[in-house]
């Protein structure tokens, strides 16, 4: 089965339609050099051949707001055709990836597609207008849309998903994020609710200088959440347990983007959701909740 793939980026500060693109197409070492994104090409650079390629998918068509980023993007990521406007993808592609992490945007720029009956992968977070959450939900029900940080597969998590009991019970999770909750807390979110206790059931904000927030878990297990603004990288995650405890800096994007595509294809080829459509809404609901809230201010995400 071809699966003709279109990507569409790009917002600030964010490589997405590059990393996406060249683990789907390889790239071009010379062309990626000249695109702009070296952090990207080095971590490129380490991988063996056959970590690249997802059978017959492959990305035809790129768009990006700048005709020479898109000019980039393909000559980096080895794409065929570059469009003028992102609609001029419908009917030409099967897939859709839109690689960018402004969530105003998304609504917009998916429905089209999906409407379409193409199958949209829509980078974190999804949206955080409640509205187009409705809209989108027959979608994600229907195994046609997906939405989530690739930290939700972070590789430096594996240990605890293949052997959940090592750390014996859980008495709390400490998660540290640069930005600010709206576009960088969905990172953490997705990333600790692959750990299988739940998703965020109550939520305080906690008074500090920076976005904090002390959050519960269905399963009961307290979340201390703190998304610090502009600081340096900043991806880490802090398990205690009864028997032990685990520190990760969730770094190794590469990993964790190849197995987000790979759930992708997945449910392109078999229509299942890959993750709980109820959990996705549910992260949107408490994001978009958490825009609002004051200090100490308390709400329960239903």
């Amino acid at each position: 089965m071809v699966i003709r793939v279109g990507i569409i980026g790009l917002s600030e500060g964010n490589g997405h339609p590059f990393s996406f693109s060249a683990i789907i197409n390889g790239y071009d070492a010379g062309a990626f050099a000249e695109a702009g994104w070296p952090v990207i090409l080095d971590y490129l650079k380490l991988q063996p051949a056959e970590y690249f390629g997802f059978g017959d998918a492959r990305v035809t068509h790129a768009w990006t707001q700048d005709r020479d980023v898109t000019a980039r993007l393909c000559a980096a990521c080895r794409i065929e055709t570059a469009v003028g406007a992102a609609e001029d993808m419908l009917g030409q592609v099967d897939a859709l990836i839109i690689g960018r992490d402004d969530w105003e945007t998304h609504a917009a720029l998916a429905m089209p597609f999906l409407k379409r009956g193409a199958s949209v992968f829509v980078d974190k977070p999804l949206t955080l207008d409640m509205g187009e959450l409705s809209q989108f939900e027959p979608y994600l029900r229907s195994g046609k849309l997906m939405s989530t940080a690739g930290l939700r597969y972070a590789r430096e998590l594996d240990a605890l998903r293949e052997a959940p009991g090592r750390l014996g019970k859980i008495r709390l999770i400490s998660a540290a994020v640069l930005n600010g909750a709206d576009r960088y807390g969905v990172h953490m979110l997705d990333a600790i609710s692959s750990l299988g206790l739940g998703q965020v059931h109550r939520a305080m904000r906690r008074d500090a200088a920076h976005e904090a927030y002390a959050l519960t878990l269905a399963s009961g297990v307290p979340v201390n959440l703190d998304c610090l603004g502009a600081v340096g990288k900043t991806f880490h995650i802090s398990v205690f347990g009864e028997r032990g405890q685990l520190h990760a800096d969730l770094y190794d994007n590469f990993s964790a983007f190849r197995r987000t595509l790979d759930r992708f294809f997945g449910m392109i080829r078999t229509g299942e959701p890959p993750i709980a459509p109820d959990e996705v809404m549910r992260t949107m609901r408490f994001l978009s909740r958490a825009r609002s809230m004051a200090p100490g201010d308390t709400v329960e995400i239903d």
